[in-house]
Order: C-alpha cells, then structure tokens, then sequence
C-alpha cells in the first residue's frame, strides 16, 4: 500500500512545460533583437508626431515660447488662399505624376523584362536619377529650362521656335516640375515592377502561347493581373510622396520668383511658416492635416484595393 500511495503521488507530479518555456525564450530574444529599432522608431518618429499634433494648437512666439490657442490655426486654415492654392498644385501634380510615372514605369520594365542586347545598362541607365542627390538633379534641369541660354530652347530655337519662360512663367512652371519628377522616378518604380514581372511564373505565358494569345491580349489578361499587387504597393508610395514634393520646388523656383506662388506644394507652405514666418504653430497644423489626408487616401486605396487587385 504505501508503494501504491507513493507511485500515484509521483504520478500526479507534472513534468515542466518546455514548450511554454523555449515560447519565452524566443519571444524574449525576439523583443530584445527588434528593440533598438522600436526605440528608434518611438523617439524619432513616433514621439516628433506627438509633438507636431500638440503644437497645431499652440502659437510661437519669440526666443521658442509659445501659449496654447485651441483650434486658433485650425480655423486660420478655412481663410488661407495660400493653404488652397498649395493644395490645388499638389493635386495637379499628383494627377500627373502618379498615373504617367506608373504607366511610364510598368511599360519600361516590360521591355527590359525581354530579351535585349544590353538590358543591364539600360536597366542601369534608368537607375540612375534614383541615387543621385535631388538638388543635383533639379540643378541640371534648372540649366536646361534656363530660357536664355538653356539646352531646350536652343534646340527650339534651331527650327525658329522661341522657347518660353520653363520656371518663371507661373502657367507652365508647375508642368515642368512634373516633368523632372516623372523622369527622375522612373528608375525607382522600374526596378519594383521588374522584381514583380520576374515573379510571374513562365507557365503561364507558355499556355498564353498555346491559345495563340496574342502580346496585347497576354499583357491585360495576365501580365497586369498578376502585377497588380507590385502596382497597388506603387500607387501607394507615389500618393504619399506626390503629397511630400519639396526639394524640386525649392531647388528650381527662386523665392522671389513670380511662378512660386502657382508652384508652392504644402510641403513647401510648411516650410514657408516654419523656418521663413517662424510661426511654428500653423505649421504644425499644416503638416498634421496632411497626415489626416495621406491616412485617409491610403485608406480609401486600401478599401478599393480588393476589387482589383489580385493576390492568387
């Protein structure tokens, strides 16, 4: 009897549970390996929109102080015909660079997805705006739009055609901006949609052939579809940094020039109260309702995103 009383208590003593415990373990090494990053992200990004959100409803004064003011400049905003007119440029330039970037961009990845002499210097070729400074870029076209002795007007002068006023004329100064901005964001969303062509599997375009589909057929029904992912990432990153345009405008529109006006984006009104009319304040309520308006549109985008794009 006391063995049988001895076994049955041994019995009901429970084993450790190890897989609960190497569950810890990995998430304690999981947390600790990805902390340095968290932090990073909390004190440098996280904690600067806590404070711009804060400082919307505050008005700046003099040697950094500043007093609370409620929905002061928030109110300010309804009466400002600058605020509007940056929101109608940026607008302007979004519904040409993001459609005409990525159509551009899905049409050059195409054809150097093929079998071409020389694809990787192209390929390269098309690359490299990406990685040069924006300021070298807006420069270099700042001398080609110069209308006395720019490269393009020259070039229209040769057929007697006189070229006009690229960024000083407030009609078309906008237009060419959108124009440097397309050409210099080619590269970036080329490399995206090669990455995604070179995903699609091969035995699909193999049956294509045995239909006899033909190119164009094969490009809507299957290369598109299957894209369509690749482009909804796109679209996404080309909204949000359609709405962030500055370094272009302020490398090629001087501040005293008469198309700034027809030029300024809201990143650039934003910088204007900042760092130019030291009224920090509105400019803290600018850039949060542009944070409200990219939340918003990403997500509409992500809503619509299920009716066509395709993840099978």
């Amino acid at each position: 009897m006391p063995l049988q009383v001895e076994m049955k208590s041994k019995s009901k003593l429970r084993a450790p549970n190890l897989t609960k415990t190497k569950k810890r373990s990995d998430y304690f090494w999981a947390y600790l390996m990805i902390a340095p990053t968290m932090i990073g992200l909390a004190i440098f990004y996280l904690w600067p929109i806590i404070q711009t959100i804060y400082f919307s409803f505050t008005e700046w004064g003099a040697f950094g102080q500043y007093e609370w003011t409620g929905l002061a400049n928030y109110k300010q905003m309804l009466h400002d015909s600058n605020l509007l007119q940056s929101f109608k440029n940026t607008g302007i330039y979004i519904l040409f660079t993001v459609p005409i970037g990525i159509f551009l961009s899905i049409l050059i990845a195409v054809l150097l997805n093929q079998k071409i002499k020389g694809k990787s210097v192209y390929r390269t070729l098309y690359f490299l705006p990406v990685i040069t400074m924006p300021a070298a870029i807006a420069m270099v076209w700042r001398w080609l739009y110069n209308s006395d002795f720019g490269l393009l007007n020259y070039l229209l002068s040769i057929f007697g055609i006189k070229g006009p006023h690229w960024v000083s004329d407030p009609k078309i100064a906008l237009y060419s901006i959108i124009v440097v901005a397309i050409w210099s964001g080619l590269g970036y969303n080329m490399v995206i949609f090669l990455s995604g062509l070179q995903g699609i599997p091969k035995t699909y375009y193999e049956a294509a052939e045995i239909d006899g589909a033909g190119p164009i057929r094969v490009f809507f029904k299957i290369t598109l579809p299957l894209l369509s992912p690749v482009i909804f990432f796109v679209t996404i990153m080309s909204f949000i940094g359609a709405f962030q345009v500055f370094d272009l405008i302020f490398m090629m529109i001087g501040k005293s020039s008469t198309a700034l006006e027809s030029t300024q984006s809201i990143v650039y009104l934003f910088y204007q109260h900042a760092f130019v009319l030291n009224d920090k304040g509105y400019a803290a309520a600018i850039a949060v309702l542009l944070l409200i308006i990219i939340l918003i549109i990403t997500a509409i985008q992500m809503i619509l995103q299920k009716k066509w794009v395709h993840y099978d």
